[in-house]
């Protein structure tokens, strides 16, 4: 063992007590750590020495001592290389693979991505069906989930930040939500301070909830922008927004994936078709691009855009302009 062999050095000062020192070091090294369970998860935090660091693992269960371990660390140079992260040890491990576990970063992270443009209801069944959660909100309703994580909103769609999250394994579900639900609120606050003072919104709220309608609306992401300002310019103008990802929320599970007539005219909070302005919260969950596009679109006198049907779309400024775009690219009479 390269272990063994650097304490060994000690021999060769020729010291008895070195020697001493150099074989008991070496049986610490070599010799299994107890552990309270079959498996242990431990998480060490940024900027811990080693010592604390293996204050933390006794305390999780790992029946080492901690002066011990540091001292092992000390004398074969390696106190000063303990990473962060979220570990796991088994039966079977000597100090010194623990050691060596630490030094090299092994962490036993997990990952869940939330995706933009997904609905709160999608992050929630994403959340439920991973292995490697523990799942403290089961049988919980969505508010109470709010109320769980400190949340001062009484809906949660749009209010988580779409991000990949690491976590340890076997962490709870709602330390997930919770880091979620304050990326959303750090990044839309620090995006709203640096807003165009001309766009309409009459809170931050208003913003997170067009930022949802534009990530929806997005087929291209260069044309993001453009989208978020036509969408600007009709809650200037007063328009309504007539948007059709707005209707499909709205209809909840009962869409079956066909959007029809009937549905654009029978009324719900959320059909921007029969009511002006806003629905009256987000309807997914918005990246940091469409939050910043509705808070800085370009300027630009668009009302009406259609989609092409290869992900890109026709902007028009007049009505007149618009049907023919329909004409072409959505009844084929171009």
């Amino acid at each position: 063992m390269r272990a063994i062999k650097r304490l060994l050095v000690f021999i060769g000062l020729g010291c008895l007590g070195a020697l001493a020192l150099a074989g008991w070091l070496a049986w610490v090294a070599a010799s299994e750590v107890p552990l309270r369970e079959p498996r242990i998860d431990f998480d060490i935090r940024p900027g811990l020495g080693l010592k604390a660091a293996a204050q933390t693992m006794r305390e999780a269960g790992i029946g080492i001592i901690p002066w011990q371990f540091a001292l092992l660390g000390r004398l074969t140079g390696r106190d000063r290389s303990i990473q962060a992260g979220a570990y796991e040890v088994g039966a079977g491990t000597t100090a010194w693979q623990l050691l060596e576990k630490l030094t090299a970063g092994d962490v036993t992270q997990s990952a869940l991505v939330i995706v933009e443009g997904k609905t709160f209801r999608d992050m929630r069944r994403a959340i439920d069906a991973h292995p490697d959660l523990r799942h403290d909100t089961a049988g919980l309703t969505d508010r109470e989930i709010l109320q769980r994580i400190g949340a001062s909103v009484s809906h949660p769609e749009g209010r988580f930040f779409p991000d990949t999250y690491l976590f340890a394994r076997q962490s709870s579900d709602l330390d997930l939500y919770r880091r979620a639900y304050r990326a959303m609120e750090k990044r839309l606050s620090r995006a709203w301070e640096r807003r165009d003072p001309s766009t309409p919104y009459k809170s931050i709220d208003e913003a997170l909830i067009l930022a949802s309608i534009v990530e929806k609306e997005t087929g291209a992401a260069a044309e993001r922008g453009l989208i978020a300002s036509v969408f600007v310019n009709r809650l200037k103008k007063g328009m309504p927004l007539q948007t059709d990802p707005t209707v499909i929320y709205g209809l909840g599970e009962k869409f079956d994936g066909n959007l029809r007539k009937i549905d654009l005219l029978t009324d719900t909070p959320y059909n921007t078709y029969t009511r002006p302005g806003l629905p009256p919260t987000p309807i997914s969950l918005p990246g940091m691009a469409a939050i910043e596009a509705v808070l800085n679109p370009p300027s630009t006198e668009y009302l009406y855009f259609v989609a092409r049907g290869d992900g890109t779309s026709v902007f028009s400024r007049t009505l007149e302009e618009h049907n023919r775009a329909v004409d072409k690219y959505q009844r084929g009479r171009g």
